[in-house]
């Protein structure tokens, strides 16, 4: 896509936006959906704020993820508003002037404080949709984040628009630059918090640019799932390395995970490689009509197989799956939607008017349980950890004679592997975004 294109493309996008919007509001009986930034929140007894992040239904409608105090305004069948605060202020660096390829879609009003968007808001509070925090409130404007609109609108996100999945293969551009330059520093021999800057610098974007936490884990951090403690100084050896970061492209996440070994012909490596090769195959289920809890499932028998194959644990791969012992290899979830947010809404959602899909029995931590459809874009995230807890578990099991505890020990300190990627289901092939974006980097 052109820059010529986007101004194209973003109105269309806009134009859907609008529709559900008008649909939510008919469902809930309103007349306005008002839709606050946000603001920032101050650590209790202290004067100092949290870092600030945006209303991800305000960034629905624009490219705008700093201008705290703002708010939009969607009336059906007039044009959409934004109540923009561009405070007097020496103290922090103000907003610049509205501007860029979103801002002839919108009736703009400068205000320069807060209080000031009150005599911009609709007449009657009553009469509002409002989706935010409690800390947005203004007045009577206190967000009531009503279930038919919220439950409508969340539901439908998990549909990307064109303008959406290009800005998630921009952000997309940007974090595979930096797992470029963490898996150099990592080379190196930098330590975690050392491979951590490297990866925000070739980003460019600070930590709470990012749309989440990065996962840096050397050796047996690696088997820590969400390991953010980053030691400051490298460690004797550097055998494994696992990271697990994003980054952000107008207000848009990608989620990018890769592992890597040291020792490029050992065993670890060819476990890392298995594991990378059962993930393409699952990449590759993210089509239409497809139930994404049976993309988890899959995902076990894969990594049971992986297990079978390199002699870790000794029983048919089917038998792993129902007796839960891939669960002690790979416990978390095969993935989940990504867009506005890392771990997106309505992964449950039965339909727009409410309602849950179940989890499969005994996998409590999957994140997304719809059916497919085009324009969900999924990451798939298969992983094979020697977590000391979970593999105590299997050892005091009924299963623990099936399992070589010499292999297991030959790879607690490797930690795990996990590789994932963001895919986009479409009406035809899955288009991967971050391969995608590895091969034009490359």
């Amino acid at each position: 896509m052109t820059a010529q294109d986007l101004p194209m493309v973003y109105r269309q996008h806009l134009q859907e936006i609008q529709r559900r919007a008008t649909a939510a509001l008919e469902r809930g009986g309103f007349d306005h959906l008002v839709v606050p930034a946000g603001s920032a929140h101050y650590q209790v007894f202290d004067d100092r704020d949290y870092p600030y992040a945006v209303n991800p239904q305000f960034k629905a409608w624009l490219p705008l993820t700093r201008i705290p105090g703002s708010w939009v305004v969607f009336t059906p069948g007039e044009r959409p508003r934004l109540i923009y605060l561009q405070p007097f202020d020496y103290w922090h660096a103000v907003p610049e002037a509205p501007r860029g390829y979103w801002v002839d879609e919108f009736e703009i009003t400068i205000i320069r404080t807060a209080d000031d968007a009150l005599q911009h808001l609709p007449a009657s509070p009553a009469r509002c949709a409002i989706l935010g925090e409690p800390q947005s409130a203004l007045g009577d404007y206190v967000p009531n984040n009503p279930e038919p609109v919220l439950a409508y609108v969340d539901y439908h996100r998990a549909r990307k628009t064109p303008y959406e999945i290009e800005m998630m293969r921009l952000a997309s551009a940007h974090g595979v630059r930096a797992h470029r330059a963490a898996e150099r520093a990592f080379r190196a021999g930098a330590s975690e918090f050392g491979i951590h800057l490297a990866y925000c610098q070739a980003a460019r974007q600070d930590a709470n640019d990012l749309p989440y936490g990065n996962i840096v884990g050397l050796n047996e951090h690696g088997a820590v799932l969400h390991y953010t403690e980053r030691d400051r100084l490298p460690p004797r050896e550097s055998r494994s390395f696992l990271i697990d970061a994003g980054a952000s492209h107008a207000g848009y996440a990608c989620d990018i995970t890769r592992s890597y070994a040291a020792d490029t012909s050992g065993a670890f490596q060819q476990l890392i490689d298995a594991v990378d090769v059962a993930e393409q195959r699952l990449c590759d289920q993210v089509r239409p009509g497809v139930d994404y809890r049976q993309i988890h499932l899959d995902a076990h028998l894969e990594i049971a197989r992986i297990l079978r194959e390199t002699g870790i644990v000794d029983m048919a791969p089917e038998s792993m799956v129902e007796t839960g012992v891939s669960a002690k290899f790979f416990p978390h979830g095969i993935g989940h939607y990504i867009g506005l947010q890392v771990h997106d809404v309505g992964g449950f959602a039965q339909s727009d008017s409410g309602g849950t899909i179940d989890k499969p029995d005994g996998h409590p931590f999957l994140r997304l349980t719809r059916t497919l459809e085009p324009g969900a874009v999924v990451t798939i995230e298969p992983g094979l950890y020697f977590a000391d807890l979970l593999m105590q578990e299997l050892r005091d099991g009924a299963h623990a004679g099936s399992v070589d505890w010499d292999k297991v020990e030959a790879f607690r300190p490797f930690g795990g592997v996990r590789i994932e990627d963001d895919v986009v289901c479409t009406e035809d092939a899955p288009i991967n975004l971050t391969r995608e974006a590895f091969a034009a980097l490359e």
